[in-house]
């Protein structure tokens, strides 16, 4: 049973706790500013959203790939020692299947977002907006999918159609 007391000693015991629960936070940390948060902003959808300016083709990613890539990949993307090849896998039909750019990814903009965020694997995100596009482009180039003179940016590389696009379900189509 509750007795006066008790009801005013639980009272008083929520009212002193309300009371620190509103008090002066310690004043950790500070506020971000957006400069610092843009920086760090650099999702790309499968629609092309967040993709950067800038432009490239398979022809200059040749040469920034022989540069930059190939000592993981291995000459002109055949695999390496620290990564498989990046073309020339047969379809998925078995979990165990070699993935590739060609035979897994679903988008095109995924190639880019994973090379600009992930690659070099020594010195991620020092590649240029453009040395992207044109590595995205060289990569796509490998599998066949686009001609070598064709140009990646913001407008063409959204339309590139990959082989295993229908074989994805997005989660959450409306975020595209």
């Amino acid at each position: 049973m509750s007795t006066p007391r008790t009801i005013f000693a639980l009272s008083f015991a929520l009212c002193v706790a309300s009371g620190m629960a509103l008090a002066q936070q310690p004043g950790l940390g500070k506020p971000i500013p957006e400069s610092d948060i843009e920086a760090w902003d650099i999702d790309v959808s499968p629609s092309g959203k967040g993709l950067p300016a800038g432009s490239g083709t398979a022809g200059q990613g040749g040469a920034i790939f022989a540069q930059k890539c190939a000592a993981c990949h291995g000459e002109g993307g055949k695999g390496g020692p620290g990564a498989g090849a990046l073309f020339g896998s047969n379809p998925i039909d078995r979990i165990e299947a070699a993935k590739s750019p060609g035979n897994f990814w679903g988008y095109s903009t995924i190639v880019f977002d994973f090379i600009r965020r992930a690659m070099p694997f020594q010195a991620p995100r020092t590649l240029s907006n453009d040395e992207v596009y044109a590595v995205t482009a060289y990569v796509l180039f490998l599998n066949k999918i686009i001609g070598e003179n064709d140009v990646m940016n913001a407008e063409t590389l959204p339309k590139v159609q990959m082989p295993n696009r229908d074989n994805f379900i997005i989660r959450f189509p409306d975020r595209i």
